[in-house]
């Protein structure tokens, strides 16, 4: 074997700390929101899971559990639906 060249796994150990010495350590905070009883006629709790654009936020940003976010974007549809908030916001 070549002696000038590092064994496979020496150099997949040189990358690691050559990429990763610039990355800050990843911490996922996971915070419980508690939402009351979530409604299709309460247009500013809705408001608030919409972004500027009208757009429906997604969990990462509502830190809401799937079944809360189910439960809102559902809200939002109807709420839409019956002209109570607008599809767009241009």
């Amino acid at each position: 074997m070549n002696q000038d060249r590092p064994a496979s796994r020496d150099r997949r150990q040189e990358g690691r700390s050559q990429y990763n010495n610039n990355r800050r350590p990843f911490r996922r905070r996971r915070r419980k929101v508690t939402l009351a009883e979530i409604d299709y006629k309460d247009v500013e709790l809705l408001r608030q899971f919409i972004s500027e654009r009208g757009k429906i936020l997604p969990r990462r940003f509502t830190r809401l559990s799937a079944k809360q976010q189910r439960e809102v974007t559902r809200a939002i549809k109807r709420a839409r639906n019956m002209a109570l908030l607008p599809f767009s916001n241009h």
